[in-house]
């Protein structure tokens, strides 16, 4: 049989540019190909996740037309896998099922529905469907195939929340299958590819069968897939133990189709190769993974505004290097002739960070508009004067700043019809030291999920490439070596109101992640005051994070969607 692996870019709701990419891709595996099976995947047809547009029936029934509309436009001769929403059949629990229906010449000739329904992170499908209760095999081209989707093949891993007791890939097995495929909607985190391969690895080996692995591609709102589907298969022959039972994998980040043949010779892939240093700048990521990172936030950046309908971006640039990495991001995404950056200095900005914000534009080639906010801020100030009763210069004067920037930057996205982007890194998110209305403005956070020491690792790794191919760096030294600063003030540093980032990234890691008191991080080696501080002002600064854009959840656990808190609570934590 020849199998192709259909890896595409749904868009959430839309189901007639879904379904025309479906017809597409299959008419191009039958014919280019001489493909038996194509399989998409999951929930391709209405894009993934749906969230609550599942409690609108009209929505829930274009699913339903859409299958029907593809029973009749796909080419006849092949096996067409897609997933869909569809009306629970069992007559009790949830009213609607996550369903992977196979077609063949104009008929659904097999429904599976999704066994294990993930709560965790940002997943949330128990909410809106029912798990199956049957498990069906379907009989083509000498092949008996069975279809675990997404989840289902993930039970026997250590993430919390997937303690389930149902085991649907034995319940295959025990059948008999000789294939499996796993059709997936699985969020790109750093790493993760390593783990879904491994788990695969095991299953086939375990039903001595082909594995076929189908993952979604692109970005839907803050959640990047990274495609990079595979086959793997047991090694009945060939040279020696080393051989690798990776079959055929496909693009990271980008639509692809790859078909193989189950009866043609293998073909086999070299292990991966290293990078050099496990980790050259001190966070835990390779040069290869960081390079992973750029690509899939430059994704995330465009796939985001084409959803939602914009071609042009603008930023504030600050001449910090968060507003930098931003900057250099969106020009990769959309072009240099896309972007306009604004510099809008006060009282208090050095002639240093002027200079490296006009640098930095200049290297990327994209527009460099200077806005000077003293003017406004002045206004602001004599108008408030009376109000603020003549008390000392504080937070709210410093605040007065980046609410007039951030109007200026919003007042020309109305104008001009383009997307602000924010430059907010995920420790100044937790700790709150970040503005609302302010330099919180903005539709989307490109660098939200990234600690500090991460966004420095970055921009690190991107002038160590630029060099090499450019004898030049992107980003200026200078942004690279000089003390963070708002520069709000006089002599301010970030510093002045935070730990140092590395030390303060640290325990941010393991109060978000590893979810460990204070007590727990104390034994790590921390200090306990400093913990404890950080941990309160977290749950302090929840109330801006329920305020900000959405960010590029890179992380197994980013702001939003995937760390739900409440506003209003005791902190019993510290």
């Amino acid at each position: 049989m020849r199998i192709t692996i259909a890896q595409i870019n749904a868009t959430i709701g839309g189901f007639t540019s879904n379904r025309e990419k479906i017809v597409a891709f299959t008419r191009k595996a039958q014919t280019e190909q001489c493909s038996d099976l194509v399989l998409f995947p999951e929930l391709a047809i209405c894009g993934y996740p749906p969230m609550d547009l599942l409690d609108q029936d009209r929505f829930v029934e274009m699913n339903i037309r859409t299958v029907h509309i593809l029973q009749r436009e796909l080419p006849e001769g092949i096996a067409v896998g897609v997933g869909f929403v569809n009306r629970n059949p069992y007559g009790r629990g949830k009213s609607l099922v996550n369903v992977y229906g196979i077609l063949l010449n104009g008929k659904l000739v097999l429904e599976q529905i999704k066994t294990l329904l993930p709560t965790y992170d940002v997943f949330d499908e128990a909410r809106n469907f029912e798990s199956a209760q049957h498990w069906p095999v379907f009989e083509w081209k000498g092949e008996r195939i069975g279809v675990a989707i997404c989840e289902d093949v993930w039970r026997e891993t250590d993430i919390p929340g997937t303690n389930y007791l149902r085991d649907p890939v034995r319940e295959l097995l025990n059948q008999g299958i000789s294939l499996l495929c796993v059709p997936s909607a699985s969020p790109y985190i750093a790493g993760k590819l390593k783990v879904r391969r491994a788990l695969a690895e095991r299953i086939s080996l375990r039903g001595n069968m082909p594995l076929v692995y189908i993952n979604a591609v692109g970005a839907n709102d803050s959640i990047i897939f990274d495609g990079r589907s595979f086959i793997v298969a047991p090694l009945m022959d060939g040279p020696g133990p080393a051989q690798d039972p990776l079959r055929l994998s496909a693009r990271a980040f980008e639509e692809d189709l790859l078909t193989w043949d189950t009866t043609g010779p293998g073909v086999f892939h070299a292990p991966e190769t290293t990078d050099g240093e496990r980790d050259p700048f001190k966070v835990g990521l390779t040069r290869q993974e960081l390079d992973v990172l750029e690509t899939a936030l430059v994704m995330g950046i465009r796939d985001y505004m084409h959803k939602c309908g914009f071609t042009k971006a603008h930023l504030g640039l600050s001449g910090g290097i968060d507003s930098a990495l931003v900057a250099y991001l969106a020009v990769q995404a959309l072009g240099k002739d896309k972007v306009v950056c604004f510099s809008m200095p006060s009282r208090f900005s050095s002639q240093g960070s002027k200079n490296d914000a006009a640098e930095l534009a200049e290297r990327l080639g994209c527009r460099l508009v200077v806005l000077p906010i003293e003017p406004v801020y002045t206004s602001f100030l004599a108008t408030l004067d009376e109000v603020f009763e003549q008390r000392p210069f504080d937070v709210a004067e410093e605040n007065l700043q980046a609410r007039i920037r951030g109007t200026l930057l919003m007042g020309f996205s109305n104008k001009f019809d383009s997307m602000l982007l924010t430059t907010g890194n995920k420790s100044e998110l937790a700790m709150g030291y970040c503005t609302l209305y302010g330099d919180m403005d903005g539709a989307l956070g490109p660098i939200g999920d990234l600690f500090k020491t991460e966004v420095f690792a970055l921009c690190q790794r991107i002038n160590e490439k630029a060099l090499t191919a450019q004898g030049r760096e992107i980003i200026p030294e200078a942004i690279l070596t000089k003390p963070p600063s708002a520069e709000l003030r006089f002599n301010q540093k970030d510093e002045d109101s935070l730990p140092p980032y590395e030390t303060l990234d640290a325990i941010l890691k393991l109060y978000l992640f590893e979810n460990l008191s204070k007590d727990e991080i104390m034994e790590r080696g921390y200090d306990g005051e400093l913990s404890g501080r950080i941990i309160k002002t977290v749950a302090r600064a929840e109330f801006k994070r329920r305020q900000a854009p959405p960010v590029l959840k890179v992380s197994k656990r980013a702001f939003g969607m995937g760390r739900r808190m409440p506003i209003a609570r005791e902190l019993y934590e510290v």
